[in-house]
């Protein structure tokens, strides 16, 4: 057994959408070798028949600093999963894990990713990411609301394809609609807009439809929803429920 082993390890896992189908192996094997896991408890149900067998330490939202450092102290000499849903590199544990172990440079990190809510998003939409894009988050518990307008803005302006995250919640019912007023300077009213609610997991809802629509589906929109808003170049493939944005081939060849 080497001397990392010896003295702990800590993984930050992401473990993707909310689906046990879509946890990568690497995070499944580093879950399975933890003594202990560490998360949100919502992230922790969804691997719950994964992580049985080791000791759980469940905490809330807004309990990542005390998570972040739990974790560490307890990587000293254990092997420790902090877990992430999506990408731990996406909004999620990576940072804050980083900023606490900084000071404890003898333990041993290991980031493994997985499958964003974007790319979860994206495919149960088609095709409507792509070509260049920008993940703008809504919420303004940690950015102030003045970076967030920049930030929307110029994602708006440069003619991205825009993710947002943390669109609604209970407490900021607002920030949505004056997202979306924003972008619609930019964009057209019929600039193809996807919504996705629970990707990959019960309750799954997914919408195409365009920006100048979207406001019609409010009260679907909370914290466990994208939404992806096309650029000039994206398309709905009504049909199908779909959105398209070309990727450029279509300048260069002809199919």
């Amino acid at each position: 057994m080497s001397q990392s082993r010896l003295q702990g390890k800590l993984y930050i896992v992401g473990i993707g959408p909310g689906s046990i189908e879509h946890l990568t192996k690497k995070a499944k094997d580093a879950l399975l070798e933890s003594e202990y896991v560490i998360g949100n408890g919502t992230y922790l149900d969804q691997i719950a028949d994964v992580i049985k067998n080791a000791k759980i330490i469940r905490s809330g939202m807004g309990g990542e600093v005390e998570r972040a450092r739990r974790a560490v102290f307890l990587s000293r000499d254990h092997v420790v999963s902090i877990i992430s849903g999506g990408d731990a590199n996406v909004y999620g544990m990576a940072g804050i894990v980083f900023e606490v172990a900084e000071k404890e440079s003898d333990i041993e990190i290991e980031v493994i990713p997985g499958v964003t809510a974007l790319s979860a998003a994206a495919s149960l939409l088609g095709a409507p990411v792509v070509s260049d894009f920008a993940a703008v988050s809504l919420s303004d518990l940690l950015t102030p609301i003045d970076l967030i307008e920049r930030r929307l803005k110029s994602a708006a302006q440069a003619d991205f394809v825009i993710a947002i995250y943390n669109p609604k919640s209970k407490s900021r019912r607002q920030n949505f609609g004056w997202a979306i007023e924003i972008i619609r300077e930019y964009r057209s009213e019929d600039t193809p807009a996807g919504i996705v609610k629970n990707a990959t997991r019960e309750g799954e809802t997914v919408i195409a439809t365009t920006i100048g629509k979207i406001m019609e589906y409010n009260d679907v929109v909370d914290m466990s929803t994208i939404v992806l808003i096309g650029n000039s170049e994206s398309r709905l493939w009504d049909s199908r429920n779909r959105i398209i944005t070309p990727r450029g081939y279509q300048r260069k060849y002809e199919y």
